[in-house]
């Protein structure tokens, strides 16, 4: 006696829906970092830290802007702000990042990623954008919300309104350059390790070693070796390009180094995203 197999229909159909590409691919995947940044569609824990730092980063405005309002007084500019929360922004890419790309690295889903159309290029384009725009709301709100308690408190009316817009515009610049370099750092470091709290301390441990050699180079004898010292650290190569746009030297005196601040951001920008790219060129790969 002969057994038969038996073809059972479980209604397995193929897909004749629209095939939607590289560009699909690439703003699903900027979508979720971004609302990933924020905590949305995660669990409560998820959410605590980078709202944590949103609310104290909102709530040092909002007193910024109460104090003005009363007082007439500019305690922090739009610059100043950015520069005196730098260890907030620190450690919200050192969460950030590590979960955009390091999760992806120890679940194994790069191969499925890149089995699709989606290539290296639109992968790390959809991961440093969504970076740098959680960072740039991250910042750029409460600037605005500066704004707000001083255009509405001035005493020149309109003329006052848009001086004032005309003062916030370079900050919100100087934010997306804050957010630029911070991400590229921090996406570099996390697509190293699929650990993310290896990748976490190793971002930490970036801005942490730099430091203190920026305050050993600035105490030296020589005048330009102390100009030059704010290069050693990503934070101060910010706030040194700050100085020089502005032409502000009571913080940091550059001397007439100015504009090698600004070439060593772009070049270390540059640098970050190309070794980052060359990274899941080489996932992608094997």
């Amino acid at each position: 006696m002969s057994e038969a197999g038996v073809i059972h229909d479980i209604g397995y159909q193929r897909y004749t829906g629209p095939r939607l590409g590289r560009g699909a691919a690439f703003g699903a995947l900027y979508q979720h970092g971004l609302r990933a940044a924020f905590g949305l569609g995660r669990s409560a824990k998820a959410k605590i830290f980078p709202w944590l730092v949103i609310s104290v980063m909102l709530l040092v405005a909002v007193i910024l802007a109460a104090i003005r309002s009363q007082t007439g007084q500019n305690l922090v500019d739009y610059f100043e702000y950015d520069d005196s929360m730098s260890w907030l922004i620190i450690f919200f890419v050192a969460i950030l990042a590590p979960e955009l790309v390091s999760r992806d690295l120890r679940s194994g889903t790069l191969p499925l990623y890149f089995s699709r159309p989606l290539r290296a290029v639109d992968y790390v384009a959809a991961k440093v954008a969504a970076t740098v725009t959680a960072l740039w709301l991250l910042m750029g709100v409460p600037q605005l919300i500066m704004f707000l308690g001083a255009a509405f408190t001035t005493k020149d009316g309109a003329k006052g309104v848009w001086n004032e817009f005309l003062d916030l515009l370079p900050g919100w610049g100087y934010s997306l350059l804050w957010a630029a370099l911070f991400a590229a750092i921090g996406l570099l470091v996390a697509s190293l390790t699929g650990k993310r709290a290896f990748a976490a301390g190793g971002i930490v441990a970036v801005f942490l070693m730099t430091t203190p050699v920026v305050g050993v180079l600035s105490v030296l004898p020589s005048s330009t070796t102390n100009h030059l010292a704010f290069l050693a650290s990503p934070m101060t190569l910010i706030q040194g390009v700050g100085v020089w746009l502005r032409d502000n030297h009571e913080t940091i005196d550059l001397g007439r180094f100015g504009p090698i601040y600004g070439i060593e951001a772009v070049c270390l920008i540059t640098a970050c995203l190309l070794l980052l790219l060359a990274r899941y060129r080489k996932v992608a790969s094997l």
